[in-house]
């Protein structure tokens, strides 16, 4: 074991070190730091792309664009007919003589074809494991004849804590309005008491109501499910269906609260399924709410 954090005597931290703490800290993946204008990219002309300030992490290796300054990564004209796509990676190299470890934009050029062109390959390293190469796509130019039509950004722009502290405030607001919408409910329905059903199972959720529905009632129901997606990089989509008979869907973005509501009795089955395009939950809580009117 050994202390990083502390004094020694001698220098000792190293850059594998401080990128398995950043690793820890914001990730393993590859994401903007919320700082200056978070690289936009700025198309000058067919021929220059101008990247403006802020700060990236790859693997724990951290990368930036001074504030007040930009970068300018210089484009290959397109052909006349044909389409392209051109992939800008921000390349990591090491020196395995010197150690010396450096960043910079790089453009990888892809094949012109008459439709459908592909993104071109890039080197996909690790720096844990010591790769002398390692590039991250940070965008994808897009051509159409000698025109560039697009510019696309690649990476997603992590919350910094006061934009955690946001959506938690913003999470907390739903769940009390959802609370108030709950008690006038019960003052309704007065000594009809509610059946209060959660779930923390993630992506499938299956109930069947005659474990905890009485017999010979009819129920209003409402079911909330809370799914957060790990970047919105990606998307999902939530589905409810009673008794196999789909109730609604809800989704394409990456945080979502959705709710169904419906009427059952004891024996019918309800069945929560959900859909992503890829990354991880990191929220997905599911309540469903019986209440007797019958």
């Amino acid at each position: 074991m050994k202390i990083v954090s502390g004094r020694t005597g001698l220098p000792h931290v190293t850059s594998q070190q401080f990128r398995q703490m950043l690793e820890g800290i914001i990730g393993q993946g590859s994401y903007i730091i919320t700082s200056g204008e978070n690289l936009k990219p700025e198309l000058s002309s067919n021929n220059l792309l101008k990247i403006r300030s802020g700060m990236m992490a790859h693997h724990g290796c951290i990368s930036c664009v001074d504030i007040g300054t930009y970068d300018e990564v210089t484009l290959t004209n397109g052909s006349q007919g044909m389409k392209r796509i051109d992939l800008i990676v921000n390349r990591y190299t090491r020196n395995a003589e010197t150690e010396v470890e450096n960043c910079s934009w790089k453009v990888i050029q892809g094949t012109p074809v008459a439709s459908n062109p592909a993104v071109p390959a890039y080197t996909s390293g690790n720096l844990q494991n010591g790769d002398l190469v390692d590039e991250c796509p940070a965008f994808e130019v897009h051509y159409d004849g000698i025109n560039v039509t697009e510019v696309k950004s690649l990476l997603s722009v992590t919350d910094g804590l006061s934009g955690l502290s946001s959506n938690l405030v913003n999470i907390n607001s739903k769940i009390t309005t959802t609370n108030a919408n709950l008690t006038k409910t019960n003052t309704v329905l007065e000594n009809r008491k509610p059946i209060i059903i959660d779930s923390t199972a993630q992506g499938t959720v299956n109930w069947d109501t005659k474990s905890f529905l009485k017999a010979g009632v009819t129920y209003a129901f409402i079911v909330i499910v809370s799914s957060n997606i790990s970047s919105e990089s990606y998307k999902q989509e939530i589905a409810c269906a009673l008794n196999n008979v789909n109730m609604g869907n809800n989704g394409n973005y990456y945080k979502l609260v959705s709710t169904f509501a419906g009427k059952c009795s004891k024996g019918d089955k309800l069945h929560i399924t959900s859909y992503k395009n890829g990354g991880s939950w990191t929220l997905f809580a599911t309540r469903a709410v019986f209440i007797p009117v019958s």
